[in-house]
């Protein structure tokens, strides 16, 4: 049997109460507007059905008034599917009070208690209190007007069909404040959410700067305590020279960390900006590598490169850079000297797959979990380097906003293999987006 969530009926009520609530629209709001179309969505079947019983009976008038009651549910979700959401409420409330009120007046069947539903309404879906004051005034007045004159016409419909409206107008106050107590109780789990989420971020800065603050102090303790004892004739210069490659090492790293950090602090505060492109990535990769060459050259390291020229990929190149730069500079920082770390890529099926293998010491299992997070304690390479733990935080990242995936596999003592699937590009499409630069500049 299936649930009750794939029945179409459910699928259909689901779609019918979304009306207008659009992504990015504000909690109350949509809340609201779900509300409105639920209020609106039974009365267009059942008022149909009323407005021919009634045409039937020979009541014309109130079949008419059912008719126009059924124009204005249909009106409402129209508004909403348009986003016009201030018409949208003002139409039911105002037109629902016209309509009740006539409708009771004329026929004396009840559905005067439907003005205090509206009321509940008006105080639902408004703020202005000036607003809620004088449309609460015209429905109580109304109501007040026809529950206490003529009271002794006789009805113009049967008894059933009084009790009917008058149970249905009762059920609602406890449908719509029921509704409404979930809507509250879902607002305050939201915002425990955010705030425990906002709690951990700070938690993960916190950490992030006390050890971006050690990684920064080590070096430039060192550098400045080199400098005094050259200074004063402590340190001649082929000492000096030999120090001076040892605090490169440092710095240089240190470099790395610093960016990958402002990187990721100004993600935190305006959004990374995308900006994609169809680019050889054969180029990029060689800058990366000929980048950390002093890196390579100090380990033994012996890396090769396997990407065809003709393989393009469709991303931020800016983005991939940070990605490729991050990842080799991991394979450097735990590749244990005269070892070997291979860079590929390969494209199959619209996806460039890059991969970065090195025969490092590998990743321990329960450091896996934690990998692209915050909470991983920060690893020293196989010559003492440190970094932040936020370089692969960035990759999985930038991954992601380029439409990729990054997967890791890693056997302590054997290495790690970093793969990177991006959407592939083609050499057409970058031909393209080059005579529009050069028709722009022109």
């Amino acid at each position: 049997m299936p649930a009750l969530s794939q029945l179409p009926f459910s699928s259909l009520l689901r779609r019918i109460a979304n009306i207008g609530v659009r992504q990015g629209m504000p909690f109350i709001e949509a809340r609201r507007t779900r509300l409105l179309n639920l209020l609106a969505l039974p009365w267009v079947p059942l008022m149909s059905l009323f407005c021919i019983l009634n045409a039937i009976q020979g009541r014309y008038l109130l079949s008419c008034l059912n008719g126009l009651n059924v124009a204005g549910s249909l009106a409402v979700l129209w508004l909403h599917q348009r986003q016009r959401y201030l018409s949208a409420r003002m139409l039911l409330i105002v037109y629902s009070i016209v309509l009740y009120s006539i409708t009771a007046l004329v026929y004396r069947n009840g559905a005067e208690y439907f003005l205090l539903n509206i009321l509940i309404v008006t105080i639902l879906v408004y703020d202005n209190i000036w607003l809620i004051g004088c449309l609460s005034l015209i429905t109580i007045s109304s109501f007040l007007a026809i529950h206490f004159t003529g009271g002794d016409l006789p009805g113009l419909v049967p008894v059933p069909r009084i009790v009917f409206n008058v149970v249905c107008a009762l059920m609602f106050p406890i449908l719509a404040l029921s509704y409404f107590k979930q809507v509250h109780a879902d607002y305050q789990q939201e915002l425990e959410t955010r705030r425990q989420a906002l709690a951990a971020l700070n938690r993960d800065k916190e950490k992030l700067f006390s050890v971006i603050a050690h990684d920064i102090r080590g070096p430039l303790a060192t550098l400045e305590l080199l400098l005094d004892m050259f200074r004063k004739g402590e340190y001649n210069e082929s000492n000096m020279l030999e120090a001076s490659e040892e605090l490169y090492k440092k710095v240089h790293h240190l470099g790395g960390s610093i960016d990958n950090m402002l990187r990721w602090s100004m993600g935190q505060m305006r959004g990374i900006r995308t900006a994609p492109e169809h680019f050889p990535p054969a180029p990029l990769t060689d800058e990366i590598i000929q980048m950390f060459q002093p890196g390579i050259e100090g380990k033994s390291l012996q890396v090769t490169q396997e990407i065809q020229g003709d393989i393009f990929v469709y991303a931020d190149r800016e983005q991939v850079a940070v990605i490729l730069r991050n990842l080799v500079s991991n394979a450097i920082k735990f590749s244990h000297p005269g070892g070997h770390i291979h860079v590929a890529a390969g494209q199959e099926n619209g996806t460039v797959t890059f991969t970065v293998h090195d025969e490092g010491i590998g990743i321990p299992p329960e450091k896996m979990g934690e990998l692209f997070s915050l909470k991983t304690i920060p690893s020293y390479g196989t010559g003492g380097e440190r970094g932040s733990g936020l370089g692969l935080l960035l990759c999985q990242e930038f991954t992601h906003l380029n439409n990729g995936q990054l997967l890791v596999k890693s056997k302590p003592g054997a290495g790690t293999l970093f793969t990177v699937m991006l959407p592939a590009g083609s050499a057409d499409a970058r031909s393209k987006e080059e005579e529009e630069d050069e028709n722009d500049f022109t």
